[in-house]
């Protein structure tokens, strides 16, 4: 029981020092611009590994920071009508999103079920076709109705793990991002972490990369495409006449004047 106590303690001093750390890491956001992140670093070993174990895969890497008055103010709405309207009210997590998230998500599970249940009645008497088609069913796309502030934070200092500690680490950095960065300098660091397909990180680098343009000459309608990019930006790179790309980039042109960038 000693040995297990000395153990106990051990670990819980190892999880304040790393609280502590993440703490000082975004202490020093208020004054030094990071250059990377966990998931950018993460992307260039990556794209590397690939690159040198694949003949025809050539290294391409675009990032370079940019300060907040020099990211197109049209770029700022369309990000927040896409992704977090209430990022300016909200204290970095949006409950009621999370809760509408979860609703459709169990609503999509109980559709998966209910046509699996329907495969297994039709093809009672062929198991082998049956399960076929069951394996052909997707999973349903669990959707997590995370806000600015915590794509931030996962992005910037934890791992791609999908787990409840995690999460819960994602929440601690959460609310600490929000105690302690303005809502300006959150947004600020998160247009140029973000990732907006294969190498391609940040505001600048995504308007050079789709545009030929700097951030700050971005149109409405420029910034809404790259906005709705934005959960999928490996699966839209390869897809730029998508129309459901363009429909939504539409719907997201109206909604910019809805919201006020901080």
């Amino acid at each position: 029981m000693r040995s297990f106590g000395r153990w106990l303690l051990w670990m819980l001093l190892a999880g304040v020092a790393l609280q502590l750390f993440f703490v000082l890491r975004i202490a020093l956001m208020l004054v030094i611009d990071p250059q990377s992140t966990a998931f950018m670093r993460s992307e260039a070993w990556r794209v590397a590994t690939e690159s040198l174990t694949t003949a025809d895969k050539q290294w391409r890497w675009s990032s370079q920071w940019v300060d907040y008055d020099n990211i197109s103010p049209n770029l700022k709405r369309a990000v927040m009508a896409s992704e977090d309207a209430g990022f300016a009210e909200h204290g970095g997590v949006d409950w009621e999103a999370i809760e509408a998230a979860w609703a459709k998500n169990e609503r999509r599970q109980e559709l998966i079920e209910k046509r699996q249940e329907q495969i297994e009645k039709k093809l009672a008497k062929k198991p082998e076709a049956a399960e076929a088609a069951l394996k052909a069913i997707k999973p349903a796309k669990i959707l997590g109705g995370s806000t600015i502030t915590q794509q931030l934070a996962k992005n910037l200092l934890l791992s791609g793990e999908r787990n409840l500690l995690r999460k819960g680490q994602e929440l601690v950095l959460t609310l600490t991002l929000e105690a302690l960065l303005s809502k300006r300098r959150i947004l600020e660091i998160y247009l140029n972490s973000v990732e907006w397909g294969e190498g391609v990180f940040g505001a600048e680098a995504a308007a050079q990369r789709y545009f030929k343009k700097p951030a700050s000459k971005l149109s409405a309608y420029e910034a809404a495409r790259l906005a709705v990019m934005l959960p999928s930006p490996k699966f839209f790179e390869t897809r730029p006449g998508s129309a459901y790309l363009s429909r939504r980039t539409a719907t997201i042109v109206a909604r910019m004047g809805d919201v006020s960038p901080p």
